[in-house]
């Protein structure tokens, strides 16, 4: 079985490339490798979740976890210079991949840190909401971890919002979430993507 990219060192050999992508009315200018998640082009869900999102009116940080080479959290960033968006992944090359892509773009309003999921995020940190395109190979307990993680992180009315395919465990996600969040909404559908709201 070949690895996947939810792994803190790759072995995979580094094949570097770049790419070019509009998100939310900006040009981006993304640098990727082997060994992280959809190195060849901002994937679908990806997109969908970064369209989709909302930023809260409650003051805090925004969280991108599993961020990958950057897109969702960059995004995010560039358009909400008010805000800090902390963006972490357990993949090292994703993590330089992503302080590459911040400075590459001018965004600076970013702290991005290596976390096996949340476990890195201080539970003093003022958490307005989170994004999250799980790794689905990495399992479910694993994906369930994220949302937990979350929620444990989120002030009062914070909001969890993910990107999850229908197939791969949507709908069992979203009983999961009601059973801890005080409102889960499916916010949009596409494709076979679900984009989904709980609210603490």
């Amino acid at each position: 079985m070949s690895e996947h990219y939810y792994t803190n060192k790759p072995q995979t050999e580094s094949r570097p490339q770049r790419f070019t992508f509009n998100l939310l009315g900006h040009s981006f200018m993304f640098e990727t490798d082997a060994g992280v998640f959809s190195k060849s082009e901002v994937d679908f869900g990806s997109r969908v979740l970064i369209d989709a999102f909302e930023m809260p009116s409650l003051a805090g940080d925004v969280l991108d976890v599993g961020c990958g080479y950057g897109p969702i959290g960059l995004s995010i960033a560039k358009t909400h210079p008010e805000r800090t968006i902390q963006m972490m992944d357990i993949n090292e090359r994703a993590i330089h991949l992503s302080q590459l892509n911040a400075e590459k773009n001018g965004i600076q309003n970013v702290h991005i840190f290596e976390s096996d999921g949340l476990t890195a995020v201080t539970h003093d940190a003022k958490i307005a909401a989170v994004l999250t395109n799980p790794p689905i190979r990495a399992g479910k307990a694993t994906i369930f971890s994220f949302y937990k993680g979350a929620y444990e992180v989120l002030q009062p009315s914070g909001e969890l919002w993910i990107v999850i395919q229908k197939k791969q465990g949507a709908p069992s996600t979203v009983v999961y979430l009601e059973e801890m969040f005080e409102e889960v909404t499916v916010v949009t559908k596409k494709k076979g993507y679900w984009i989904v709201k709980a609210k603490k």
